[in-house]
């Protein structure tokens, strides 16, 4: 059999335009010699899965997130255009502020560019009987109608779509539909019922238990990108409706996962300090970009100069197989 020491599965956190702090230590981890497998992620995180399962590599990457404009993903509704009144209408109306259609195309392009359009073109073969791995990305997103996580593609069958045929697009756009400030994406369920779908990131931000089957001693590790903010333990001071809504976002958006983190889990993921980049601060400098890129490449050196999977299995599995890892010992 192959030694599969070199590969790795990845899941991404989201966090908005923080998640450019995610480019640097993918580069990283390429450098190091490692190989995604699965990849999977939540908001900013899906969109970096989705352009490494496409098959960009960390200088394509960086390439990418030099020339990107981030305030044009600022699109705003018609509705914004109406002086005095038009923002409050754009959220009764349209439930958000600017519609994300923008970011819709730009993807679009990018995975054009690799031939990629929907999950069908990210089948992995070795895996295609199996739901759990079939894809070689996952993307997570909230049907808030239902209060119901979804892992996509393989969750969209509730809506009467083939897996197969979702476009990649669709999926990332659900995945990084913050609340309130870009469109949700709105599905009909099979019964019928409209439902409607935003951020992934307000069930599950980092999704690190993902590709996790019960198995004890797993061929390859699974890797965490996780963006920290230097502030997250820092108490919210709340005087005012706003700042109670700002203390809600914050815990909707990025505080549930802290407490899975902080076991065994911490072990595997990498932490990336966001230097002070706020989650939709498309406004972000050039200087500030190449900032947020070196925390990603910092984190990750300091983290695989510590990082030993045999440790890590020693501390955290049994050394039973079973799962996939049986599987690739049959073969």
């Amino acid at each position: 059999m192959v030694s599969n020491t070199q590969k790795v599965d990845a899941v991404f956190e989201g966090g908005g335009v923080k998640g450019l702090g995610l480019f640097g230590a993918v580069a990283v981890t390429e450098e190091k010699g490692y190989v995604f497998e699965n990849v999977a992620g939540t908001s900013a995180g899906a969109i970096v899965a989705a352009l490494i399962a496409a098959g960009y590599k960390g200088k394509e990457l960086k390439k990418i997130q030099n020339e990107v404009d981030y305030l044009k993903f600022k699109d705003p509704t018609l509705q914004q255009e109406i002086p005095f009144i038009g923002s409050v209408l754009s959220l009764i109306t349209e439930k958000s502020f600017y519609k994300g259609d923008f970011f819709e195309s730009w993807l679009h392009e990018r995975l054009q560019e690799k031939n990629i359009s929907t999950f069908g073109d990210l089948v992995m073969e070795e895996y295609k009987d199996d739901p759990k791995y079939r894809y070689k990305l996952q993307v997570i997103a909230s049907d808030i109608s239902r209060g119901k996580m979804l892992v996509l593609p393989r969750d969209i069958v509730d809506y009467g779509i083939n897996p197969d045929e979702l476009s990649v697009v669709k999926a990332v756009r659900m995945s990084m539909s913050i609340p309130f400030f870009f469109k949700p994406v709105i599905l009909t369920s099979s019964v019928g019922v409209s439902s409607y779908i935003v951020d992934g990131a307000i069930l599950s931000n980092f999704p690190i238990w993902l590709f996790d089957d019960g198995t004890p001693d797993p061929a390859w590790p699974t890797l965490g990108y996780k963006l920290v903010d230097p502030d997250m333990d820092k108490p919210h001071d709340i005087r005012s409706p706003l700042s109670l809504f700002t203390a809600m976002f914050y815990t909707m958006m990025e505080a549930h996962d802290a407490r899975y983190i902080e076991d065994k889990n911490f072990a595997r993921s990498i932490p990336i300090p966001t230097v002070g980049v706020q989650t939709t601060q498309f406004d972000i400098s050039p200087r500030k970009r190449d900032e947020l890129y070196k925390s990603g490449v910092q984190a990750a050196e300091e983290f695989f100069q510590k990082w030993n999977f045999e440790t890590y299995k020693r501390e955290y599995r049994q050394a039973k197989p079973q799962g996939r890892q049986q599987r690739l010992l049959e073969e």
